[in-house]
């Protein structure tokens, strides 16, 4: 009977924790010897930080830097810094270059300067050239080794020349053809090479239309560009087209699973690199942030609600009803906020549809709003008896659930225009705004009836 991943995940930790309160050290190293390095950062990231010291201890110094590799940038910072710097530049030799950046990266300046200062010559000269990148952009994703040939070169050449090698870079499928300036013109398939005549050029058989990707560009870009194509590898040019390294698809899997790690995360206000294991003293912090900002909201609703006081007093009905008008429009504006929120991420939204896209919105967000306000309206009135409570509560209703598809929409492209994560911030405005507007549509027509 086959198992899924993390139930087999978990079989491997009870055996581990179980062989641990044994004191065999022993029998866990010898466990963890036969896992994969992505298994074994996987183990690491499911373990309390004093079990995850411990099993740090017992993995294979050979594997080190490839388990380290796997590891979040909150999981990575903590073993780094049970390290000084010989076993750092020990742990680091052998990673690729755009790897090492991302580890050097987690460390303090002094700290990075002397792991460089430490490191062999051709490993620095290989993470020098991806470091200057910022980790968001197609430069600091890629990696220097490539294979790159002349487009004069007949196909006999090229392939005695790609026997000298010991062996090729992973996941090659392409070599990059290159003027003399080292200016990328074109690619050659692997196939085409393999099954094309000897004696004609790489010129006459390769592929121009394939462009390279800028160094500056976006890793979320970066991402789509390889879902719209479903490239394997992709080269990277600087502003004069000279190749700098290429991209493989196994970097482009984790920058988008960061991104759905990222909009998850951020629906709660939280890091999407947030350790499920982190200690009190660290999480507490970074959620005190985001509960603060929400309570200046609620306080905000509040104070609505507190400007009719008197007309509550005199109509108890108010209060029961009050969450529904708020809650029916927070939860109409979350389902536009994602689809819109998930529109802007696959680069779907921009000015030219917008305007249709709002008026898809309202429309769809003013037929719920009257099916479910008379709904909720015909049970108010039956409730308490008064057909004036149920008009004011279809009348609020109809105003909230349209104001809320309207924020929805309107919302994550001014969050974004002024620089602010939509799908950090998104909610907390949204919540905001159908609060407030309910509360005060709801509770100012009770005030003007009752009057």
């Amino acid at each position: 009977m086959s198992h899924s991943p993390a139930a087999e995940a978990q079989n491997q930790l009870s055996e581990l924790y179980a062989a641990l309160d044994s004191g065999t050290g022993r029998e866990v190293k010898r466990m963890l010897s036969t896992l994969t390095p992505p298994s074994i950062a996987q183990l690491l990231e499911s373990s309390p930080p004093h079990i995850r010291q411990v099993l740090w201890q017992l993995i294979d110094k050979a594997v080190e830097g490839e388990v380290l590799q796997d590891l979040s940038d909150d999981v990575q910072s903590q073993i780094l810094a049970t390290m000084n710097t010989e076993e750092m530049v020990s742990v680091m030799k052998g990673l690729d270059a755009d790897d090492l950046a991302d580890i050097l990266q987690q460390l303090p300046e002094r700290v990075m300067g002397q792991v460089l200062a430490a490191m062999q010559e051709r490993d620095r000269l290989r993470v020098a050239h991806v470091l200057p990148f910022d980790e968001k952009t197609a430069g600091g994703l890629m990696n220097t080794d490539t294979v790159s040939v002349r487009p004069n070169l007949t196909l006999d050449v090229v392939l005695r020349y790609l026997r000298r090698h010991a062996q090729l870079p992973d996941a090659t499928d392409n070599l990059f053809v290159v003027n003399r300036k080292d200016q990328y013109i074109g690619q050659l398939s692997l196939t085409k090479l393999l099954t094309s005549d000897p004696a004609i050029t790489v010129r006459e058989i390769m592929n121009t239309d394939r462009e390279a990707i800028p160094a500056n560009l976006a890793d979320t870009e970066v991402a789509q560009l390889f879902a719209k194509y479903d490239w394997i590898t992709a080269p990277v040019i600087d502003d004069n087209s000279r190749l700098l390294g290429r991209i493989t698809i196994d970097d482009v899997v984790d920058v988008i699973r960061e991104d759905a790690d990222h909009s998850l995360m951020s629906l709660a206000g939280l890091n999407e690199e947030e350790d499920t294991f982190a200690p009190v003293v660290r999480t507490a912090p970074r959620r005190a942030v985001w509960l603060g900002i929400n309570l200046l909201t609620a306080l905000l609703a509040s104070s609505v609600i507190n400007l009719f006081q008197g007309t509550i007093d005199k109509v108890v009905a108010l209060a029961v009803l009050m969450p529904i008008v708020a809650s029916m429009g927070g939860v109409a504006g979350s389902q536009t906020l994602t689809v819109v929120i998930r529109g802007m991420a696959l680069g779907q939204i921009g000015r030219s549809n917008l305007s249709w896209l709002l008026n898809r919105e309202l429309g769809s967000g003013a037929l719920n709003a009257l099916l479910w306000a008379f709904v909720m309206g015909g049970i108010a009135g039956l409730w308490f008896g008064d057909p004036r409570i149920a008009w004011i509560l279809i009348a609020a209703m109809l105003i909230n659930l349209i104001t809320a598809a309207l924020a929805g929409t309107i919302l994550p492209v001014v969050l974004r225009a002024i620089r602010i994560d939509p799908a950090l911030a998104g909610g907390v405005a949204l919540t905001t705004v159908t609060d407030v507007v309910g509360f005060l549509s709801f509770l100012g027509l009770a005030t003007w009836v009752f009057a």
